[in-house]
């Protein structure tokens, strides 16, 4: 770690050398609430509400591409706390699923839009980007966002901008982008209390405008028990900005980020344990299934050790997730006179963590058995093992640009350059007596299983340029990007290196030096348009470590996954109405999958990922606002609706073992993507100082596995929330005063909600959660 050091000053050097300045993006930021418009023709609110966004944000105005955001004043209806995936459910498309209320329990989440999933979308933070979006060693948006200090969400489903950073977008694109330090001292704080004995507390000081400074700090801290079984929920996270603003229009912005954060597992289940009819020997069943909160006491299944029976891995103290991640980041603009300017991000993380999965006596032993006679130092299993894996990391990175005007053209060039450099180790260790509640004995290794470092050095250079014509009626955007990845790991990566004494370094760089992106607006008048775009993409593998952890050093390595993505759309803003819809075709090739091959010559399978053909997504997505007269000016209506067919167009190559058969799965659908996501609701503003909601989530039927033999019910959820008081609320020093209180599952529907896929068996899934509320005290000074 210590080696990078200069490295990670020479990135936030030659950002501030490149820049002198805050990113220019920051112009377009909310100042402490007060969204601002980003378009370059700012568009008249299309209807008065509380709740309501300008044009450009709440149907992408003047965007070439479907792009809607979340705006501050949605993101502060949320229940306080809210997790960065879980807020993306209110966009079209996205079929967001999450273990909890709050979407905090890390791999119980997932996402997925048109023919992509979470790892398949491209995040970025104020200008820099977040890498994979691994919960097990990556770095995830969810870690790095805290809710009160976001300013707005914006997402492009298809065909996000080339001059965004990501390796990991083959076509989607989320952009996060917080708010401004206020100009005025003062002390904003929440503290939040709900179901689960969950307690948040919330503060942030603004330091106000000093000369040309200004600056926050935030803090929060969180703690809740699991909704389902014992254990609990523990994350803290600290923010700061700091901006400053030259007289000369140049900016510098230097931005802080620190997440801690801890959890106990809960179980992924079968829908027959779901059900009742697995036969589970604790009688679990439905969504409260858990893993037990004291040891069991079961017979042994070895005579002479006493936790020799493998379901003792139910205890739930064997389940945790550790992480603590760091993010800094300096961003700048510098105007070169009236018509040109530089921006620039760099960035730095640093990561560390660990988990805790058990793992039984019998698979121990055997793999202890596998690997004594190479290693002498290892000592038998005891019983219940305690499997420890540990994280490390740094990335860190640099992205510039350079923006010229010139007559009606605006031009955009420029680079993003990363290393990512990871380190993970896991081995299983004996515990006290072999007792799951006993002291881990870090001293007495069973067996070992991983011991590698993995490094990802990316470099992207891109070029745009948008043009305005028939007097600003038409815009044409024109832009490519070319991307080269080079990936390598080294060291121990499986079971089987140990045992033949091998660290092999494997590699491979995926590369393309023609990436475009067209896109084509047209006015059709002040309050229509319509609009067209085509992009390319490519992206490193999916869980890459996974993918050549799992392989042997000779089996070959998998191309890169690419998509093309087609939109078409047409925009409507009108003074009660706005309305945004787009039909969309996607192509996405070289999707990754592992499954057992027979090694050529040999009746042995073995599991590795590669690819194994194309997908195709085609659909239409929705959304709009209405505001009816004849209701007072008082209510208003939205509704996002996408309809989404995605479908396998290959079969599954050498999929029989022996025989090398292939799996008949071309023309299925892919496993989570649901033909319909709705979410619908209603705004009601009684009087200045209350505005409740009324909202409807709907998802439609899923199928678990490629060969769609086994499929989850639709289901419908509806949440609910009411604020009272505001800005002309105040009680002695203290102003601003709100008082929200929110229900998610209002009807309290039991459901299954995130979805462990697999290729041709019943797959497992985490139940959604129960009704949950909760309420929060907001107040300045």
């Amino acid at each position: 770690m210590a080696s990078l050091a200069l490295d990670r000053l020479v990135y936030l050097g030659v950002g501030a050398a490149l820049t002198l300045a805050g990113p220019a993006w920051a112009d377009n930021l909310p100042d402490n609430g007060q969204t601002r418009d980003p378009s370059h023709n700012l568009g008249e609110l299309v209807v008065q509400g509380r709740r309501v966004s300008e044009a450009s944000a709440a149907i992408g105005r003047d965007q070439t591409s479907n792009t809607i955001s979340i705006t501050r004043e949605a993101l502060l209806s949320a229940p306080a706390g809210v997790s960065g995936l879980k807020m993306l459910e209110g966009l079209p498309g996205f079929n967001v699923q999450a273990n909890d209320a709050l979407g905090l329990y890390e791999f119980g989440n997932s996402v997925s839009v048109r023919a992509f999933n979470f790892q398949q979308i491209g995040f970025v933070l104020d200008g820099a980007p977040m890498g994979r979006s691994d919960q097990f060693g990556g770095s995830p948006i969810f870690r790095y966002v805290e809710n009160e200090n976001l300013g707005i969400v914006t997402a492009s489903q298809g065909a996000g901008d080339v001059s965004l950073p990501s390796y990991a977008s083959l076509g989607p694109i989320v952009q996060y982008n917080t708010i401004r330090p206020a100009k005025d001292f003062g002390v904003t704080t929440t503290l939040s209390a709900a179901s689960d004995d969950l307690r948040r507390g919330f503060v942030r000081l603004d330091t106000g405008q000093v000369g040309p400074v200004s600056a926050y700090v935030s803090y929060s801290d969180f703690s809740a028990d699991l909704w389902r079984g014992p254990g609990d929920i523990r994350r803290q996270h600290a923010e700061a900005k700091v901006l400053y603003e030259a007289d000369n229009g140049a900016t510098l912005d230097l931005g802080l980020i620190w997440n801690d954060y801890f959890d106990y597992d809960a179980p992924a289940i079968s829908k027959a344990q779901y059900a009742g009819t697995a036969g589970d020997i604790f009688g679990r069943s439905g969504r409260d299934f858990a893993y037990l909160g004291t040891v069991p006491d079961l017979p042994e299944t070895v005579a002479g050790v006493r936790y020799s029976n493998s379901a003792h891995n139910q205890f739930y103290k064997q389940a945790v997730n550790s992480r603590t991640d760091v993010l800094y980041r300096l961003s700048g603009s510098l105007p070169l006179g009236a018509n040109a300017r530089l921006e620039a991000t760099a960035y730095y993380e640093d990561k560390e963590g660990y988990g805790v999965s058990p793992e039984a006596y019998a698979t121990s032993l055997t793999n202890h058995n596998a690997q004594r006679a190479v290693w002498t130092d290892l000592v038998a299993p005891r019983g219940l093992q305690y499997g420890l894996s540990t994280v490390e990391g740094e990335r860190q990175g640099l992205t510039a640009r350079a923006v010229f005007e010139l007559a009606n053209h605006t031009l955009t060039g420029g680079f993003w350059i990363e290393q990512d450099d990871f380190h993970r180790t896991q081995g299983r260790f004996n515990q006290e007596n072999g007792d799951p509640d006993g002291q881990p004995l870090l001293n007495e290794q069973v067996h070992r299983q991983r011991d590698f470092t993995s490094t990802r050095k990316t470099t992207q250079l891109f070029l745009k340029d948008e043009i305005d014509l028939l007097d600003g009626r038409l815009k044409l955007d024109l832009g490519v990007k070319a991307l080269d990845v080079d990936y390598e790991i080294s060291g121990y990566r499986n079971h089987a290196d140990y045992i033949n004494r091998r660290q092999p370094t494997l590699g491979r760089t995926w590369k393309d030096n023609l990436l475009p992106h067209v896109g084509v607006l047209y006015n059709l008048s002040p309050g229509e348009q319509v609009f067209a775009s085509y992009a390319e993409n490519l992206a490193l593998p999916r869980g890459a470590d996974d993918v050549f952890a799992l392989a042997s050093p000779t089996a070959s390595t998998p191309e890169a996954e690419t998509s093309e993505n087609w939109e078409v759309g047409f925009r409507t803003s009108r003074p009660r109405f706005n309305a945004a819809v787009a039909l969309y075709r996607t192509v996405f090739n070289n999707r990754l999958q592992s499954y057992a091959v027979t090694v050529p010559g040999s009746t042995t399978t073995e599991s590795f990922f590669q690819n194994v053909g194309q997908v195709e997504a085609r659909g239409v997505e929705f959304s709009g606002l209405w505001k009816p007269e004849g209701l007072s000016d008082k209510v208003y209506f939205n509704l996002n609706a996408s309809y989404n067919q995605v479908e396998f167009k290959d079969d599954l190559p050498n999929f029989v073992p022996v025989t090398g058969a292939a799996l008949p799965i071309s023309g299925n659908t892919v496993p989570d993507s649901p033909e319909w996501v709705i979410q619908g609701g209603v705004t009601f503003e009684p009087v200045s100082w209350v505005v409740a909601n009324l909202s409807v989530r709907h998802i439609g039927e899923r199928f678990s596995n490629f060969t769609n033999t086994e499929r989850l019910d639709a289901n419908t959820l509806v949440n609910a929330y009411v604020d009272f008081g505001g800005s002309d609320w105040s009680a002695g020093p203290l102003r601003d005063l709100q008082l929200r209180l929110n229900v998610d599952n209002l009807f309290d529907e039991a459901y299954l909600g995130t979805i462990t896929s697999t290729v041709n068996t019943n797959a497992t899934f985490r139940p959604g959660p129960a009704r949950t509320f909760q309420v929060s005290l907001t107040a300045a000074f």
